[in-house]
This record gives structure tokens, C-alpha cells and sequence, in this order.
């Protein structure tokens, strides 16, 4: 196990399931894109159900949805998604964004949707000081980190497939 590994593991895991390195693949992601202050971040629920309307998008992939957080003074910019495979023909609400191919470390999630802000705050509060790893700089345009909300994610019981993927220097 390399050391980068051991570290990664380590922090982690004395309260979580331990992440993992995944070298990630570099992707175009389509969707709504809002501004929340801490004090209104509870409303990115509605973002996301206001995506649901607009039912399939046009050249998605997969069936997986993404949560591209940007940080801003005072909050964050939240983009709710689907990887698709060009902008061509989406409709004009929608923005994009590109997320670079790099190094991730990725946490699974597996409580309730609701309390990943207690995960985010594990990652950043205590796993990542204790990693001796760094978060890889933001390009311009890109997000901070994302998280995945895979096929098995149930949007209606809050529960199934989440992780949180940050870009790790390597």
C-alpha cells in the first residue's frame, strides 16, 4: 500500500468507511446552476427538483447525477447534473461546467442525503489535516469538488449511491 494510500485510509476511517484514490475521467457536466449562502443552502433540494423536469437531457451519459460545488465568499455555487457528451442543443437555462481528468480521493456516503454536510465536514475538518495530503487548486471554471449520486441513489427515500470526490495533489 503506497503511502499516499495509508494516509488517505487512515484519517478517515477511524470514524467512516475509508475512501479511496481513483484516478477520475475528465467529464462535461449539464445542468442547473444556483448560488447558496450557508444560511440558504437547505434549498439545493429544489434545484434539484426543478432538474427533474426537464427529464432527459439531451446526449446524457449513464445514468449517474453530480453536485459540482464551487466555493464562493459567503457560500458556495452549486451546479445539479448529468454528464453529457457536448452542450450542442441543451436548453438554455442549463450551464455547464467541465470536471478535468486527476486524482480524487472519493468517500462513499452512506447515511441519509441530508446529513452529508456532517461528512463534508469529516473531510474537511479532520480527515483532510490528518491526511498530509493537499486539495488540488481549482482551474478556473471547475469545481472545488463534486459529489456522485449514482444509479442506485433513490432521490425519493434520501438513501443508495453517494460519494463525495475531491481532487487531491498528486
Amino acid at each position: 500500500m503506497s503511502s499516499i494510500q495509508s494516509n488517505i485510509q487512515g484519517a478517515f476511517a477511524r470514524q467512516h468507511e475509508s475512501p479511496r484514490l481513483e484516478t477520475g475521467k475528465p467529464m462535461l457536466i449539464a445542468g442547473l446552476r444556483g448560488y447558496f449562502s450557508t444560511a440558504d443552502s437547505d434549498a439545493i433540494p429544489e434545484q434539484w427538483q426543478r432538474l427533474e423536469f426537464y427529464g432527459n437531457i439531451r446526449g446524457t451519459v449513464g445514468r449517474a447525477h453530480y453536485g459540482l460545488c464551487f466555493h464562493e465568499p459567503n457560500g458556495i455555487e452549486y451546479l445539479s447534473g448529468v454528464e453529457v457528451t457536448g452542450i450542442a442543443g441543451t436548453l438554455g437555462e442549463l450551464s455547464h461546467a467541465r470536471i478535468p481528468a486527476q486524482t480524487y480521493a472519493v468517500f462513499p456516503h452512506r447515511e441519509h442525503v441530508s446529513k452529508l454536510g456532517d461528512t463534508l465536514d469529516v473531510i474537511w475538518n479532520e480527515w483532510l489535516p490528518e491526511s498530509g495530503l493537499e486539495v488540488a487548486p481549482a482551474q478556473k471554471g471547475m469545481p472545488d469538488f463534486f459529489e456522485r449520486y449514482g444509479e442506485d441513489f433513490d432521490p425519493r427515500t434520501g438513501y443508495g449511491d453517494v460519494e463525495v470526490w475531491v481532487p487531491i495533489k498528486s
